[in-house]
């Protein structure tokens, strides 16, 4: 984990301002990057759940796609391709997500102060807001939403940044190490457990190949319970990655500034080399290892990204047409996140074009030029957008529902 700068502030104080360097405020170029590339990482994870047998329910049915581990039994051109393409993938850009959101909660906090306002006040209206979003979201478009328990995150970790620095960094360790237990614990029960024997795939198959958008709403309504547990089982990683992008926010590490850049260079040195090997031994390790690459290995090489991105954006000159779309993107991020669900479904689902059947035995090719496809749509359509308004449809939105 790289070195972060410390508060000077006496441990005991009743809060430590979160309020970065001069050099640091103002809008941050690098987060706007960063957010573009976190939402079509997301979907180089979703875009296999969307394609997959089962969909959105599939892999607990025991549904599983390519990795380094099935690569050793079948070392062909597509499944290289899909195994590398999940791997730098699954969980990282999530990851990635969440400590942005901790940075923008962080930056929301500043502005209160300076503005003399108090926290965190209307905010909680924001955190009801966005779960709300969060609950449409998985009701009408995609069971994996995100948005719910980034908002009951949020609501907790915004009454954390008005405590001293010593307590927010206890709190964040305890965090990491709770989570560290409940992924360690899953993982011993479910290698002890029977392999899953699939019953309820071939429902599953025929709800999202030949159901009706109908039978897929009332199908997440139904099953709630099990298609949100993630966010409560990883509820310990949030408050953690949460409090990092705050700390990270505050030592400068996204500022254009020597500080910035040395430690975003620590963050790609130590990610990158911590995280991919050990990334890469679970997932050779086999399907029961699954947690422990996408919760802790995962979150790791996240930051390895973080800081590898801004290494990239700290040597462009120039920036062309991908660093234009991604800064788009990431000043639409939430409309982008569900236009992308949006446009996964209309495509795969069986409602729709249902592609996923109709390709189904085509290999992972297409798939991945679906994620191609999609990801320059949305970089297009949010250069297009902020020609003529300055936010996001979903962000405006948001704003005025929260201006009242």
């Amino acid at each position: 984990m790289p070195h972060v700068q410390q508060d000077t502030t006496s441990p005991s104080a009743a809060a430590t301002p979160l309020t970065p360097p001069p050099a640091a405020r103002g809008r941050l170029p690098l987060l706007d990057v960063l957010r573009g590339v976190a939402i079509i990482g997301t979907l180089m994870t979703n875009v296999w759940i969307f394609t997959g047998p089962g969909a959105e329910v599939g892999f607990l049915n025991g549904a599983a796609g390519a990795s380094l581990h099935t690569l050793l039994d079948d070392p062909t051109p597509g499944n290289a391709a899909e195994s590398a393409f999940r791997f730098l993938a699954d969980g990282k850009f999530l990851s990635l997500l969440t400590v942005l959101f901790g940075v923008g909660l962080a930056i929301q906090y500043d502005s209160a102060l300076r503005k003399g306002l108090k926290w965190p006040g209307r905010y909680d209206r924001r955190a009801l807001f966005l779960f709300a979003e969060g609950l449409l979201h998985f009701i009408l478009i995609f069971a994996w939403d995100v948005l719910m328990g980034y908002a009951v995150t949020a609501f907790l970790v915004a009454r954390l940044l008005n405590r001293s620095d010593r307590f927010r960094r206890g709190v964040m360790w305890t965090a990491a190490g709770l989570h560290l237990t409940v992924i360690g614990l899953l993982t011993f029960v479910l290698a002890a457990a029977p392999e899953a024997d699939g019953s309820g795939a071939d429902d599953a198959i025929a709800l999202y190949a030949d159901g009706s958008y109908l039978d897929q709403v009332l199908f997440r309504l139904r099953n709630m319970a099990a298609l949100r547990i993630e966010p409560v089982l990883s509820f310990g990683l949030l408050v953690f990655l949460f409090l990092l992008g705050a700390r990270l926010h505050r030592a400068g590490a996204f500022a254009q500034n020597t500080t910035g850049r040395t430690l975003r260079t620590r963050m790609a040195t130590w990610g990158l080399t911590i995280g991919l090997p050990l990334n890469a031994a679970v997932s050779l390790a086999g399907p029961d290892w699954f947690l422990i690459g996408r919760y802790v290995a995962a979150p790791v090489v996240a930051i390895g990204y973080i800081g590898l991105i801004g290494a990239f954006f700290d040597r462009v000159r120039h920036p062309g047409p991908l660093t234009h779309g991604l800064t788009a993107l990431g000043r639409c991020a939430l409309s982008g996140y569900v236009l992308q669900n949006v446009l996964c479904v209309l495509l795969a689902y069986g409602f729709g074009l249902g592609l996923a059947t109709r390709l189904a035995d085509t290999g992972p090719w297409w798939v991945m030029g679906l994620w191609a496809a999609v990801s320059l749509t949305l970089m297009a359509g949010a250069a297009l957008w902020l020609r003529r308004f300055r936010q996001g449809p979903l962000e405006t939105l948001q704003k005025r529902a929260l201006s009242r």
